[in-house]
């Protein structure tokens, strides 16, 4: 699994800690692709950054005029959520030439929103960036959360990553 994140935050967080996030961000993208037993090794692109980024991204391409905590890219189309099936006879289109990777695809975090949000409910940074990271993964993996039923299983499978890799409420 190759995991590329490029930092594009300049506020206010001491290089220390954007390590240890970026640890966190590779372990979690880790364990969904293990969640979902994904049978290829796979490239994903993360790119930290602050609201005013992550709004004109979210105006550009969804037409949304307002920041918010995290975008998912995928780069495919699931028959179903976490169907790989459809990619033995798919278009080589799909995988890194010179890896052989699945490109599964960009996730874009706000560590502004993220901050803010880890306050709002009373739990660490790392914690909030394990979340959005885990819940933007299953993203990339086909799963959405438009219908109430999605959303239950979506929040189910997120927590389910999060406590196997320990990044619970309370994770400092």
């Amino acid at each position: 699994m190759s995991v590329y994140i490029t930092d594009e935050y300049e506020n206010d967080l001491p290089a220390d800690q954007k390590e240890v996030l970026s640890v966190i961000i590779q372990d979690v993208i880790d364990e969904a692709s293990d969640f979902v037993q994904c049978p290829y090794a796979c490239m994903v692109e993360v790119t930290l950054t602050d609201d005013d980024s992550i709004h004109k991204i979210n105006r550009e391409e969804r037409e949304i005029d307002a920041p918010t905590d995290v975008l998912s890219f995928p780069m495919l189309e699931y028959p179903s959520p976490a169907d790989f099936s459809f990619l033995d006879t798919a278009d080589v289109g799909y995988f890194d030439p010179d890896s052989g990777e699945l490109l599964l695809g960009d996730i874009v975090i706000s560590l502004d929103r993220a901050k803010a949000q880890a306050e709002e409910y009373g739990h660490s940074l790392k914690r909030e960036v394990a979340f959005l990271t885990a819940h933007s993964m299953l993203h990339l993996f086909g799963y959405d959360h438009v219908e109430d039923d999605e959303r239950i299983e979506m929040e189910k499978m997120q927590e389910q990553i999060l406590e196997k890799k320990g990044y619970t409420r309370d994770y400092e």
